[in-house]
């Protein structure tokens, strides 16, 4: 039970002159109705008045009534300083949020309820008020419905009058949250105190994170994305205490302990993207007049925000040209909270962030951690106009806010910083981590039917990598079809139409037509068969004969499914350039230039610009094989990296051999770049996944190790002289050989990261480690060490200050092989002074990840779901369960998903149980082919 704090007489008197006040601007404000309601399709008006106080047949708000405006008062009663000194009694922290609404709204159809969505509140007060008229409209009490829906229904003696204004007033107190949803409460430590009697240096703060579904939570409203509406928002506050918003404010202390921010009217927005915070928190002043940076004040004191507002204003400037438009808010608060449930959230004018994600130590944060911060700022910031000034209509096709953002944020981090390289490497990584989620047959479309995503639960499963990856994919592949000019030409026109509105896709696929300018190519059909339909094809090609067939790829062949796409695929061989092509539905015969003529090797998909797979007769497999052993470079870099995920996806669905896939890992011992290096080390994670616990590792394991030698050793004077230089890409890596050479068991390897490591631990010894290097190296150390290792690293851990160190030692904290340390590591997960509860998820992954931490892993989210689950279960049911590839983990995984408790991640669950069937299946056909493999290749090699 929460203490609710009791408040003066003074404050409670200003609070009910605010409330009046309130009431009383239910009658001043005018606004547009035309403007609110030209995005939102109207149900048609009914023969006769709707009378019935029954929910409505989905669970989706009826479009009788339209917002238009809300005035919000919100008071949260918490401290953000709790005294603790010796003889003095301090309060007791409080949880209370108080508050009254008044939402302005018209009515488009004649009504006699009013339904708007409301969770975890209590009702204190409401009245409804016929505007022009001032006549209050006669009410019953609000009914809460208990379908799941979230609904309030307010039913009224009379009906509500098409065309005429309305208002509705309501009181209610809640609760702040501690679990990171609607508005929370977060905790920080600002410093160590001078001496033992001083106050506590812990620090509270309260902060929102309102996406998708949680603004019913924080106050009643009318929460869908095309509810859009202005909002004016007053917060009470403790005094010595700063208050954040959406818009700029200004302050008024109210008496000894309160104050008064009144922020500016909101531009039109959904509700999800409401935002304010309460905190101690400093705020850096605008070097621009509209961008500030906040963080802990000895963070923006040590300069910590630095790198993230140069980048920040890097790209800003970028879009706004790129967009050929002006970033819309008046202001712009960028905010490094210590808890928060995303990486990000990207609030009109309050764009708030993990830690992480925003501060950069100079000298202790890796260089690689600026890529983190660039692509998420970029990411945030291309939300201003994907999402935030044009919003997606309904939640199922979210992907028009997240595939945009992170599509946009591959050249806008490649603009500003050119010298890390990493568009291709970004695009790579995103592109086969979606292709594996895609080949599921439980998979879903970018664009599933509206009716198919109404609770909370299916939003909020909208929201994984079909949506951002594949999103991303599938524009990237349209714009390189149609002409990146072009493409942003329609899309511009589409921004500059559709400000402040909502959209479906085919409102995109209208404006890219108008600009694409050809009546030959139907925008909407092409790119219809890549968001209706979930998955993707595999094109194969027969270069003998020039035929070509298309077809869904998926793990499991038995679900044959009869779907076709629209294809652009680029082909080149050793002897042409690239050619273009558009394969369509139902295309059958041959095409020229999939033939090969004088013994050539033919490539599809040049540079993967296309969102499938390709597949070849095994005489042209042999001429690319053949190809990367004799001179990899005159095959492009990033097919290098996609051939070899191709054939390994290709071998786990069984269409071709799984030899022919680990045949194209032999002309790696001589690769240096990246990409391939990255593909491979991802494909042969799941061989590690699926046999580390049986006898194929032994000899995976020598193979792996002498393939990774040569590139180890490339980097030796580079690993032993941090002051020598390299690129981005060759930085990512060097990480990637000591990883794999180190856990492989090179001797050299495993000697270089315990002598840097146990110079670390020497008394009064000091950290010389690479800042790049210090994740991998502290792993593997802890791994090839024990208890003093890991408790060093567990010390180092709670006494460190900088975010970019927590998070790597919490890492190196799951890499130790000893069970007894990972079940105490699991044990402090539950505690969120040890482990926070934004870190639990990826906590416990990473122990999943460790073949001695998986069964522990399993067992532990079982009992402390409750615990563990509340933030993104789904994330933490894929984790655990990747390594599942038996019928006994199966039978377990079934019956936790049997539990109505894990009811909000079926559909998570429902893929971890198709994946892990895959598995099964797999290991038990492929498991001597490849043993008989590694075997062989070891044999040979010691003949050498």
């Amino acid at each position: 039970m929460v203490d609710k704090f009791a408040t003066s007489k003074a404050i409670a008197a200003a609070f009910a002159v605010m409330t009046v006040s309130a009431i009383a601007g239910t009658i001043a404000m005018i606004t547009l109705f035309e403007i609110q309601s030209s995005g939102i399709n109207m149900t048609a008006v009914p023969t006769e008045p709707i009378t019935t106080l029954a929910p409505p047949p989905v669970m989706r708000l009826p479009e009788s009534l339209v917002p238009e405006a809300y005035e919000l008062y919100l008071w949260p009663h918490l401290y953000t300083k709790i005294i603790e000194k010796v003889n003095v009694t301090s309060p007791n922290q409080t949880m209370l949020l108080t508050g009254n609404s008044t939402v302005h709204f018209q009515c488009v159809q004649a009504t006699r309820s009013i339904f708007l969505h409301s969770k975890d509140l209590t009702i204190l007060a409401s009245k409804v008020m016929e505007k022009d008229k001032k006549k209050e409209i006669p009410s019953l009490k609000p009914i809460h419905h208990t379908d799941g829906s979230d609904f309030m229904e307010i039913p009224l003696d009379d009906n509500l009058k098409k065309g005429e204004k309305y208002s509705l007033f309501l009181s209610f107190e809640g609760e702040i949250s501690q679990n990171l949803q609607a508005l929370f409460v977060s905790t920080y430590d600002e410093g160590e105190p001078e001496d033992e009697d001083d106050e506590s240096t812990k620090r509270f703060l309260a902060a929102t994170n309102l996406q998708p579904t949680d603004a019913r939570k924080l106050f009643p409203c009318f929460d869908e994305p095309d509810m859009k509406a202005e909002f004016l928002v007053t917060i009470i506050h403790r005094r010595h205490t700063t208050a954040l918003g959406n818009t700029h404010k200004t302050s008024d202390v109210l008496d000894d302990d309160w104050t008064c921010t009144k922020f500016s009217e909101t531009p039109v927005m959904s509700t999800y993207l409401l935002a304010f915070m309460v905190s101690d928190l400093e705020c850096q002043i605008p070097t621009d007049g509209k961008i500030s940076m906040c963080a802990r004040p000895e963070a923006i004191a040590a300069g910590h925000t630095k790198y993230a507002n140069k980048v920040t204003l890097d790209i800003l400037r970028h879009y706004e040209l790129y967009f050929d438009m002006p970033f819309a808010p008046d202001k712009l608060d960028q905010v490094a909270l210590p808890d928060l449930g995303p990486a990000a959230m990207e609030n009109w004018g309050l764009i708030t962030y993990q830690e992480g994600g925003l501060l950069y130590e100079e000298g202790v944060s890796s260089v690689l951690h600026k890529d983190t911060i660039a692509s998420l700022i970029a990411h945030e910031l291309a939300h201003q106009w994907f999402g935030n000034l044009v919003t997606m209509k309904w939640w199922n096709e979210i992907w028009l806010n997240e595939g945009f953002a992170t599509y946009m944020s591959y050249a806008a981090v490649d603009k500003v910083e050119p010298s890390f390289q990493m568009k291709d490497a970004s695009i790579m990584t995103d592109l086969q981590a979606v292709f594996e989620a895609d080949a599921l047959a439980s998979s879903h479309p970018l664009s599933p039917p509206e009716n198919d995503i109404q609770g909370a639960d299916e939003i909020n499963g909208m929201f994984d990598e079909i949506s951002y990856s594949k999103g991303a994919m599938v524009l990237r592949m349209l714009a390189t079809y149609m002409g990146e000019q072009t493409f942003m030409n329609g899309v511009k026109a589409y921004l500059k139409t559709y400000k402040f509105e909502n959209t479906i896709q085919d409102d995109l696929w209208h404006h890219l037509q108008l600009a694409y300018g050809r009546r030959d190519v139907n925008v909407t059909k092409v790119m219809r068969s890549w968001t209706d339909q979930a998955g993707y094809p595999v094109v194969t090609i027969n270069t003998t004969s020039g035929s070509f067939v298309q077809k869904r790829f998926l793990f499991n062949s038995i679900n044959d499914a009869n779907q076709q796409w629209y294809i652009p695929i680029k082909t080149m061989s050793n002897r042409s350039n690239v050619i273009d092509n558009l394969l369509k539905p139902g295309d059958s015969g041959r095409k020229d230039e999939f033939i090969s003529r004088n013994g050539e090797w033919i490539l599809a998909n040049v540079n993967c610009t296309g969102y499938f797979r390709v597949n070849y007769n095994i005489e042209n497999w042999k001429r690319l094989l053949t190809q990367l052993e004799e001179n990899p470079h005159r095959i492009p870099v990033i097919n290098r990296g996609q051939l070899i995920d191709d054939a390994f996806n290709l071998a786990r669905a069984k269409l071709v051999n799984v030899t022919l896939a680990l045949n194209l890992t032999r002309f790696l011992s001589k690769e240096t770049a990246l990409i391939p290096w990255d593909s491979a080390f991802r494909n042969l994670e799941y061989f590690v996944h699926m046999f580390d616990r049986s006898e194929v590792y032994g000899p995976m394991q020598a193979y792996l190790q002498k393939q990774v030698t040569e590139l180890y050793l490339s980097f030796q004077n580079e690993t032993e002289n941090p002051e020598v230089t390299s690129s981005h890409s060759s930085k990512y890596n060097q990480i990637k050989a000591i990883s794999v050479a180190c856990s492989n068991g090179l001797p050299e390897c495993i000697e270089m990261v315990k002598s840097k490591y146990d110079e670390w631990m020497a008394i009064n010894g000091t950290n010389n480690i690479d800042t790049t290097l210090r994740s991998v190296i502290y792993c593997q150390a802890v791994a090839a060490g024990g208890k003093k290792e890991w408790e060093f690293a567990w010390e180092k851990f709670l006494s460190s200050k900088d975010i970019s160190e927590k998070n790597q030692l919490r890492y190196a904290l799951s890499c130790t092989k000893k069970i007894w340390l990972l079940n105490r590591y699991l044990e402090y997960t539950l505690d969120s002074e040890k482990i926070r509860l934004m870190d639990v998820v990826p906590t416990i992954n990473n122990i999943a990840m460790n073949s001695a931490g998986q069964a522990l892993a399993w067992n532990f989210i079982r009992a402390h779901w409750d615990y563990v689950g509340q933030v993104d279960g789904a994330l933490l049911i894929e984790g655990v369960t990747s390594r599942f590839s038996t019928q006994f983990e199966l039978d377990e995984l079934i019956r936790f998903s049997n539990d109505d408790e894990q009811s909000s991640v079926k559909w998570a669950l429902n893929q971890a149980i198709e994946q892990t069937r895959v598995n099964i299946q797999w290991v038990r056909e492929h498991k001597d082919v490849i043993l008989e493999w590694f075997e062989g290749e070891m044999e040979t090699a010691e003949r050498e």
